[in-house]
């Protein structure tokens, strides 16, 4: 078995050992008639979404973690800790205002912290301008300092002359740039590669390493929320189409060499193609993320659901088993996803700034 094997193998068994589900099993013995499967929905939900506090894991009904700064915009800014709201029981009350956490939101309230609902049992009450420091965004700024160091190291490497060898992080750094400007770059873009190459390297870096990150016990899930692949979906769309040049436009209002009724009739639908691209990026990469984590966390929720030990044999073991295929199928994922989003952003952008040769 290779090092890479092993070190593969150890992470899968640190993943499950510490895995948040782990907190499920304290709580389930001694409660026969607690809703097990309803629990487990809620976790699951629970993960992949936001929120304003970092939960390591659970303990009882407590959940153990750090508060999050919360920063408002309403009639000023207010600025205090998420453990204030302890996790929904509370109101708090700042500047004579007063809000309440539900449901991974902060609404105005009043004192006694009064709620309204519509018939789908949606919060009515409004919200203040939220600009604070969720989960999502410490899982940003912790890939942002990881890919700083990396590449830092990296650019080091190659100031030290051309015939420098990367050494440590450099040494699998090296061997994906290179994949991302000859596979990717070039033959989509052309001669015109290098200036799209700090994006497309970004681009790809930071998906991949927020998709790893998403793998592991701290709970992650920035890919997984499509305001996240919204923006950058945006940023390929503002790039392709700032970039794009007359023969881009002229394709796309006027198509040459075809009729001029069906130029009419082909305007608009390539009109609708410049947005249904991005749109295409931002569901894909959203969408299989989503699936992965909630498939993976309801496998090893099979265990807690059956309120067993973990054996070799039987629902359990098939359970962990089929668990551990997936968990590296979505390595693979994980790969994959960044792969195809820097890909497809690579062909929009060289369709873009493509010369076409009329004849």
């Amino acid at each position: 078995m290779t090092d890479l094997k092993k070190a593969l193998l150890v992470l899968a068994v640190v993943l499950f050992a510490v895995n948040p589900f782990g907190a499920l099993a304290s709580e389930g013995h001694g409660e026969a008639t607690h809703d097990k499967g309803q629990e487990i929905k809620e976790h699951i939900t629970h993960h992949l979404q936001d929120d304003h506090f970092f939960t390591l894991y659970k303990a009882g009904e407590e959940n153990v973690g750090f508060p999050l700064p919360v920063i408002l915009i309403d009639n000023g800014l207010k600025i205090f800790l998420s453990s204030e709201f302890e996790h929904g029981k509370a109101v708090v009350e700042k500047d004579g205002s007063f809000y309440k956490y539900e449901h991974g939101k902060i609404y105005k309230t009043d004192a006694a912290g009064t709620m309204t609902y519509d018939e789908h049992h949606h919060p009515t009450n409004a919200k203040p301008l939220d600009f604070s420091i969720t989960k999502n965004v410490v899982g940003l700024l912790v890939a942002t300092l990881l890919l700083f160091i990396a590449f830092l190291s990296l650019a080091k490497t190659y100031k030290k002359g051309p015939n420098n060898l990367p050494k440590g992080m450099g040494r699998v750094l090296e061997p994906l740039v290179l994949y991302v400007r000859d596979e990717m770059a070039i033959p989509n873009i052309g001669h015109r590669y290098k200036e799209f190459m700090p994006y497309l390297l970004s681009v790809f870096f930071l998906i991949f390493l927020l998709n790893i990150l998403g793998l592991t016990p701290l709970g992650f899930n920035v890919t997984g929320n499509i305001t996240i692949t919204l923006c950058l979906a945006l940023f390929t769309f503002i790039i392709t189409n700032f970039k794009g040049n007359k023969d881009y436009w002229k394709h796309i209002f006027w198509m040459p060499g075809v009729p001029v009724p069906f130029k009419i009739i082909l305007a608009p639908i390539e009109v609708l193609g410049m947005f249904t691209k991005p749109f295409s990026l931002m569901l894909r990469l959203f969408a299989n993320i989503t699936a992965g984590h909630s498939v993976i966390m309801g496998l090893i929720a099979i265990v807690y659901l059956f309120q067993t030990q973990l054996t070799v044999g039987g629902s359990v073991g098939i359970s962990m088993l089929l668990t551990l295929v997936l968990f590296f199928l979505e390595l693979l994922v994980a790969f994959l996803q960044a792969f195809i989003f820097t890909m497809l952003s690579s062909l929009f952008i060289g369709m873009a700034v493509e010369e076409h040769g009329h004849h």
